[in-house]
C-alpha cells in the first residue's frame, strides 16, 4: 500500500523545489537579508562571484561587500532605506570580493513584506557585469579612436583646402605688389596694381568670414533687405562666375517681402550656391534662382508658424545619390579633389540660414538635378527701418571730433586712424589699453573710443568699463570679429565687424554720439 503525503509534505514540496532552483543558480548571486541588512541565506552563485561560502556570511552585515568609499559615504544603508521606501533599489558599482578584487555589480534590493504589509527581510540579486563594462570600455575607447582619427581627417581636408586657396590669393598679392614696386611712376598701371591686392585680400576676408560662419564665431550683420532689388544687384556677381554654357536665371515675385538677414553673408551663399550648381553641370545647363513668399505653417521644415520668403537655387546637374544628399551639409565633406576646397560650403550656408532664424532644405537625386532651399523671417518693421536709414543717410555731416584708436597691431592702429582722418577728423593711435587709460586719465579732449578687443593685458570690453568709470557716457566702438564675447560690458558696445575699410568705419562713427566736438 502505498503512503499518502500529508498536506504539509505537499505544501513543503514547492518550497523546496524553489529553493533547490535557487540555490543552483550560479549566474547571479541571489540570498534573502533580514530588516536589518544581515545575510540570512546564501546561494551557488554568490559563493561563485563574492567568494564566500555560506558559513563566512550568514549572519554577517551584507555591507561588507562593498568598498571602503561606499561604506563611509553610507550607500549600503541608503539602498536599504531606499528599498524600504519605495519597494526596490537598482544600483550599478563597485562591489569587493573575500580576496579583496573588486568587481563591477548591477546589484537590484527589493523589500519583502508579509500578509499583513510588516516588513520581513530583502530578496537581494547581484551579477557580476565586469566583462560587459570592460567590452562598453573598448567599445567606447575604439570610438573615440575613430572620432579622433575623423577629425584628424577634417583638420587635413580643412588645412588643405585653406592652403590651397591662400597660396592663390598670396601669390596674386606678390605678383601685384612686385608689379606695382616696379611701375610706380605709372599711375594707371599702379592703380590696377592696387585693385588686384584688394580684391584678393578682400577674398582672404571672405574665407575667414566663411571659417568664422561655421564656427558661429562670426557676428551676422542683419539688415532689411529689399530681395528684388538685392538679387539683381548680386546677379553680376553671379553670372562671372559660371561658363558659358550654363544660363542663370533670376525669377522673383513683384511682391516678395523683405527679410532681416547679413546681405553679405546671403551673397556669399547664393554665390556658393551657384557654385556647386556649375560644378554639378559640367556639359552646361541652367541655373535658377527664386524667391517667393511663403506661409510656414506645417512640418516640413524646423521653423515656428509665421511669414517667410523662400530662397532657391534650382540645378538640372547629375544630382547627388542618397548618401551624399545625407552627408553635403557636414563640415568638411566634399565631393572635391583634396586641395580643391575646405568642404565648408554648404555648412556655412546652413549655419547663415539657421543663425538668421530661418532654415535649409535640400532636395535632390540622381540625373534629376538639385534644388536648396532657404527660408528667412520677412523683416518685422522693414518700412520703418528703410525710412530711418533714409533719414540718417540724408542727415547733415558731423563736426570733426577726436579719436582714440586702441590697437595692439601697429598695422591695423595705423590704417585705422589714416582712415578716420580722411573721413575728416582726428585720430591718435595708441598699442595698449594701459596707455589709453593714460590718455584718458591726462585730461586730453578724446571724443570717441574705437578699441580692438582681443589685447594683450587688457581686453577692449575690461579697456571700455574702466574707460566709463572715468568717464561715463563716453563713446566706444569695439572692434572685432568675434560674435560671443566674454562679460556683459562688451556684449553692450557697438560693434566695427573685422575686417572693415573706410566705408564701414563712417557708418560706424556715424551711430555714436561723441562726448564733445573739436573745434572745426
Amino acid at each position: 500500500m502505498n503512503k499518502q503525503r500529508s498536506p504539509r509534505n505537499a505544501l513543503l514540496d514547492p518550497e523546496r523545489h524553489f529553493r533547490i532552483l535557487v540555490e543552483g543558480v550560479t549566474d547571479y548571486a541571489i540570498y534573502m537579508l533580514d530588516p536589518e541588512g544581515r545575510v540570512r541565506s546564501w546561494n551557488t552563485g554568490a559563493e561563485r562571484i563574492k567568494g564566500y561560502s555560506a558559513d563566512e556570511v550568514i549572519g554577517k552585515k551584507f555591507s561588507r561587500f562593498y568598498t571602503p568609499e561606499d561604506r563611509k559615504a553610507g550607500v549600503p544603508e541608503h539602498a536599504l532605506e531606499t528599498a524600504r521606501e519605495t519597494g526596490r533599489y537598482e544600483a550599478e558599482g563597485w562591489r569587493v570580493r573575500n580576496d579583496g578584487s573588486r568587481f563591477w555589480a548591477n546589484a537590484v534590493i527589493d523589500a519583502i513584506r508579509d500578509v499583513d504589509g510588516r516588513l520581513i527581510g530583502f530578496a537581494k540579486i547581484t551579477r557580476d557585469m565586469t566583462e560587459r563594462r570592460e567590452a562598453q570600455l573598448r567599445l567606447q575607447e575604439s570610438r573615440e579612436q575613430l572620432l579622433r582619427s575623423q577629425k584628424m581627417e577634417a583638420l587635413g581636408q580643412l588645412t588643405g583646402g585653406l592652403a590651397h586657396d591662400f597660396n592663390n590669393l598670396l601669390t596674386a598679392i606678390l605678383g601685384a605688389c612686385d608689379l606695382a614696386l616696379r611701375n610706380l611712376a605709372d599711375e594707371e598701371r599702379l592703380r590696377r596694381m592696387l585693385d588686384g591686392i584688394r580684391n584678393s585680400a578682400e577674398r582672404g576676408a571672405n574665407i575667414t568670414k566663411q571659417l568664422l560662419a561655421f564656427a558661429r564665431a562670426q557676428p551676422l550683420e542683419i539688415k532689411t533687405i529689399d530681395l528684388k532689388a538685392f538679387l539683381s544687384d548680386v546677379t553680376t556677381l553671379l553670372r562671372p562666375s559660371v561658363r558659358s554654357n550654363i544660363e542663370l536665371a533670376i525669377e522673383v515675385s513683384d511682391h516678395v517681402w523683405n527679410v532681416d538677414a547679413d546681405p553679405g553673408a546671403l551673397e556669399l551663399a547664393l554665390l556658393n550656391l551657384t557654385l556647386n550648381a556649375r560644378d554639378a553641370m559640367p556639359e552646361g545647363g541652367r541655373v535658377t534662382i527664386t524667391a517667393r513668399n511663403a506661409d510656414i505653417s506645417n512640418a516640413m521644415v524646423a521653423l515656428q508658424s509665421g511669414r517667410y520668403v523662400e530662397v532657391s537655387v534650382i540645378d538640372d546637374g547629375g544630382g547627388m545619390d542618397d548618401v551624399t544628399l545625407k552627408r553635403c551639409t557636414e563640415p568638411f565633406f566634399t565631393t572635391k579633389e583634396r586641395g580643391k576646397g575646405t568642404g565648408l560650403g554648404l555648412s556655412t550656408v546652413q549655419g547663415m540660414a539657421v543663425q538668421s532664424g530661418g532654415a535649409i532644405h535640400i532636395t535632390s537625386a540622381l540625373g534629376e538635378g538639385t534644388k536648396v532651399n532657404l527660408w528667412f523671417p520677412v523683416a518685422a518693421a522693414a518700412t520703418a527701418l528703410l525710412a530711418a536709414e533714409a533719414a540718417v543717410d540724408a542727415a547733415p555731416s558731423r563736426d570733426q571730433f577726436m579719436v582714440l584708436v586702441v590697437d595692439d597691431e601697429a598695422l591695423v592702429g595705423h590704417v585705422t586712424a589714416t582712415m578716420v582722418e580722411d573721413l575728416g577728423h582726428v585720430a591718435l593711435w595708441v598699442p595698449s589699453g594701459a596707455e589709453a587709460l593714460e590718455i584718458m586719465r591726462s585730461g586730453r579732449q578724446i571724443d570717441v573710443v574705437i578699441t580692438d578687443h582681443a589685447m594683450p593685458g587688457m581686453t577692449g570690453g575690461q579697456l571700455a568699463e574702466a574707460i566709463h568709470k572715468l568717464h561715463p557716457g563716453m563713446p566706444i566702438i569695439l572692434a572685432t570679429g568675434f560674435a560671443d564675447l566674454p562679460g556683459s560690458y562688451a556684449q553692450n558696445l557697438p560693434r566695427l565687424s573685422k575686417p572693415y575699410g573706410a566705408d564701414d568705419l563712417a557708418q560706424a562713427l556715424a551711430t555714436v554720439e561723441p562726448k564733445q566736438r573739436v573745434a572745426s
